[in-house]
């Protein structure tokens, strides 16, 4: 079997990454299911950067071809933020998805709408011999006032569809995984993923 590492500790990403990937014929491994404790520091100034050296990183520590996405939320009104500082987006320490949510609202209040945003991904997939190769996906919306839906993680409360007047934390499992940033570029990813499988006869 085909071993693919997920290489995140963020249990959001790893469930939805499972979902994206299940029936690809790879064996999808986390961190956890190898014993694997790794933090990766972002300090990349492109989400390219920031993928490779999640991907890099867990790649080398497990000898396991491995997947990292970085993403974030632009929103136009706030002229590209949070955009690769969308998990860090509050002043306040140990800030909480809700938290991030509050203040980006706050930071919009008196801003003319609609508040025009996309959710951008990019995914890294690494071999332990350090080749690295990307792939990109990006979702358009809008962000709303109000927060709505009970699925998702992140700003999916407030990142409405406008063709499906819902906001991201509304679609069920199967739709997010047509739609999402992250799901195009797994989508992208897929061929790559093969090819690099069958080159390196894993």
């Amino acid at each position: 079997m085909k071993k693919l590492l997920i290489a995140t500790n963020n249990k959001g990403k790893v469930k939805e990454l499972q979902e994206l990937l299940k029936d690809t014929g790879f064996e999808l491994v986390t961190p956890a299911d190898i014993n694997l404790s790794l933090e990766v520091e972002e300090d990349g100034v492109t989400y390219a950067e920031n993928a490779s050296k999640k991907a890099l990183a867990f790649a080398h520590a497990s000898g396991l071809i491995s997947l990292a996405d970085d993403s974030g939320l632009e929103v136009d009104a706030l002229d590209g933020a949070p955009g690769l500082y969308s998990a860090r987006y509050s002043p306040k320490p140990g800030a909480n998805d809700a938290d991030r949510r509050a203040y980006m609202l706050e930071n919009l209040r008196g801003k003319p709408a609609p508040w025009k945003a996309r959710f951008h991904a990019t995914i890294a997939i690494a071999i332990p011999n350090g080749e690295v190769h990307l792939v990109e996906g990006n979702c358009l919306g809008e962000i709303i006032p109000d927060e709505r839906g009970t699925g998702g993680f992140g700003y999916d409360p407030i990142f409405l569809l406008p063709y499906l007047n819902k906001t991201m934390a509304e679609l069920e499992m199967d739709e997010k995984n047509r739609l999402s940033h992250r799901a195009l570029a797994v989508m992208n990813a897929i061929p790559v993923l093969k090819k690099i499988f069958l080159e390196h006869r894993l």
